[in-house]
């Protein structure tokens, strides 16, 4: 259940507790969104609710801040009639999740995104897990949300890189799924990322479209088995980016980076209809995105990190691959195309020398 309205943070208590009815409720933040908005979530429930908080960023997301909550809320004696509140970004929503999950065997868990990122995406699936020196994400679980509540007015306070993070995924679900979404994407994309655009119409209507997007197909493939595969366009290398920068890169840069160089990939062998890399890094250029590789970073180093993530199969890496803006490849091959590493090397190497 998802619900998006102007204002649902005010009314965020009833919301709670009409979908994951509780004893008790912890809300689990950063110190960030935690200054910013953990009071009017606390005022909301007026009663049997705390706060948790860490510190902000990707370099949070780990075993050890696991522990770390998991052993406050058993000190603090909450049981399995408790209710876990995520609030803030893909971070947060990661990390509580991954708490509500594992917590007396699972207690439910009511997302709330403060980042555009995690309201069209993060949020939005049930994935859940932390971060490990191997990779992102690589230990978790599916653990889907009682409800997910969404105000689109909490993005007025995003600086404006993380609003730009938040892009990549609605630019992915476009090329992913649907060419008219993706056409009507780019063209409000200026409109959006200029001063009050986090409160337009337009910008609901992106939010709101994303996630019809993102709900039908995990509505298909609740455990990427099959089709949820295609969501990780981007991902395989934007995640072994986003690694190898040490997280100086947000998420949506790295997959941005991710999308660039496996639309390309998608060409190079064949799958790709001719000009469908151009659109795509096109695209992502007008939100203001990189879509060329740091040039701290190697493509070999690359492509050892790739054969840490989960969508490695054998010696091979697995890629959702595009055909074309608006469609996917790999419907015969359960949505996933590999590619040996060499192809990969040369497409790498190839966005570096600009040919």
């Amino acid at each position: 259940m998802v619900i998006a309205a102007p204002g649902a943070l005010d009314a965020l208590g009833d919301h709670v507790r009409a979908a994951a009815p509780a004893y008790r409720y912890v809300i689990i933040t950063d110190e960030t969104v935690g200054g910013l908005y953990a009071a009017r979530a606390v005022a909301s429930f007026a009663e049997n609710v705390d706060v948790l908080m860490i510190p902000p960023g990707e370099s949070m997301k780990t075993r050890a801040t696991w522990g770390t909550l998991t052993d406050q809320m058993l000190a603090a004696r909450y049981g399995r009639d408790t209710t876990v509140v995520a609030l803030g970004g893909g971070v947060v929503g990661d990390l509580a999740g991954f708490v509500a999950a594992t917590y007396m065997r699972g207690v439910p868990i009511v997302q709330v995104p403060t980042t555009l990122l995690a309201m069209i995406d993060a949020s939005i699936g049930g994935k859940t897990g932390v971060d490990t020196s191997a990779g992102k994400n690589l230990v978790g679980a599916f653990h889907p949300p009682a409800a997910v509540v969404i105000d689109q007015m909490v993005l007025a306070s995003l600086p404006l890189p993380v609003l730009r993070s938040g892009m990549a995924e609605a630019i992915k679900h476009g090329i992913i799924t649907d060419v008219a979404y993706f056409d009507r994407c780019v063209a409000v994309l200026p409109a959006l990322l200029e001063p009050g655009g986090t409160h337009s119409p337009a910008m609901g209507r992106l939010i709101a479209g994303s996630i019809g997007i993102k709900e039908h197909i995990v509505g298909q493939d609740t455990r990427e088995g099959g089709l949820r595969k295609i969501l990780n366009f981007g991902h395989t290398i934007g995640h072994a980016v986003e690694t190898l920068s040490g997280y100086a890169l947000l998420h949506g840069e790295a997959v941005a980076i991710g999308m660039a160089a496996e639309s390309l990939l998608a060409e190079r062998v064949g799958v790709a209809a001719p000009g469908t890399a151009a659109r795509a890094r096109d695209a992502l250029a007008r939100a203001g995105l990189p879509v060329g590789i740091p040039a701290d970073i190697t493509p070999p180093d690359i492509v050892t990190l790739t054969h840490g993530d989960k969508k490695r199969r054998g010696a091979q890496i697995e890629y959702a691959l595009p055909c074309a803006i608006g469609a996917m490849a790999g419907a015969d091959t359960g949505w996933a195309v590999a590619v040996d590493d060499k192809m990969v090397l040369a497409t790498l190497d190839g966005m570096i020398r600009g040919c």
